[in-house]
């Protein structure tokens, strides 16, 4: 995985990730206190998740430091799965979050609590939390294209940043009209806005550990271009998935003329059929079985 972004984007996923988590969990701490001097429950509803989403970094902490280890002869792709997995615990911790938060709105708005919440420091404390979740944001927003684990905290962290901006509205509300509900509604607005994007994510890691062939990528277009290859009369047993989110895998046979296996040319032939599938697919591991035009594959599919 390659990341260009400029300046301290473009350093290593490990070190956004622990910069990131540093981050949450300061702001985590003040978010409690906060919600413990005021009576928020939006605003603690807002420190649960900024909670879950410091333990959630910490496990993509350790995903990407696991999946980093070499490949070994009992894993011959490596460790990046690790990434995969911890993206699944991530989505998993959202959906928990997000019903817990739910059942609290509710039984506030439900059972009005009589403990008065303090709109004033409430404001305060979610617009730091606003600021610090889009300082984090800003830090994985290059590394979450190439990475479903930092993908997976990257959306956690946005998570936040919507859940404090919910929190500002419902404190100006209280500052200014004294309806403490807005707290409890803003709690609400937090629990729907995590499920849809932890559905995602967990869908993405269905897709890659049932080995689906990555979002964007078509076979039939990927046969196109290894037919259209000079040499090349036929194609089949045609795969393609993923080790991880930037990290697509390709298994061909590649029927070839008699010629070019007669003439040595098969080098020639692979090189150019890597370099095609490396430009145009961006796949850097591929695999190709060449086959002479007479060969018969008795169990071949498309």
């Amino acid at each position: 995985m390659h990341d260009h972004a400029p300046g301290i984007r473009g350093t290593g996923n490990r070190r956004l990730l622990a910069i990131s988590l540093a981050i949450t969990t300061v702001v985590m701490v003040v978010q409690i206190v906060g919600a413990a001097l005021s009576g928020s429950l939006a605003l603690l509803a807002d420190a649960a998740h900024m909670f879950t989403d410091a333990a959630a970094l910490v496990i993509a902490l350790i995903a990407s430091i696991v999946a980093a280890r070499p490949a070994n002869d009992r894993r011959t792709f490596g460790f990046q799965r690790a990434e995969v997995f911890g993206a699944a615990v991530n989505a998993v911790i959202l959906i928990a979050l997000s019903v817990w938060v739910a059942i609290e709105g509710i039984t506030r708005l439900v059972r009005p609590s009589d403990v008065e919440v303090s709109g004033t420091l409430m404001l305060a404390i979610a617009i730091i939390g606003l600021i610090a979740n889009a300082v984090a944001m800003w830090l994985l927003s290059a590394a979450q294209r190439t990475s479903i684990n930092v993908r997976g905290a990257y959306l956690e962290v946005m998570g936040d940043l919507i859940g404090s901006a919910a929190v500002i509205v419902a404190a100006i509300l209280i500052v200014t009209t004294g309806w403490v509900q807005a707290d409890a509604i803003a709690s609400l607005f937090i629990a729907a806005m995590i499920i849809p994007r932890a559905i995602s994510l967990l869908r993405e890691v269905v897709s890659v550990l049932s080995e689906s062939t990555p979002k964007g990528m078509h076979v039939t277009e990927i046969r196109d271009h290894i037919l259209a290859t000079p040499g090349v009369v036929g194609c089949h047993d045609v795969h393609v998935w993923q080790l991880t989110r930037g990290a697509p895998v390709f298994t061909a046979h590649v029927v070839v003329d008699d010629q070019v296996l007669a003439e040595g040319r098969s080098g020639a032939i692979l090189q150019r059929l890597q370099s095609c599938l490396s430009d145009h697919f961006d796949v850097e591991h591929s695999t190709f079985q060449l086959e002479p035009a007479g060969h018969v594959e008795h169990d071949a599919h498309a």
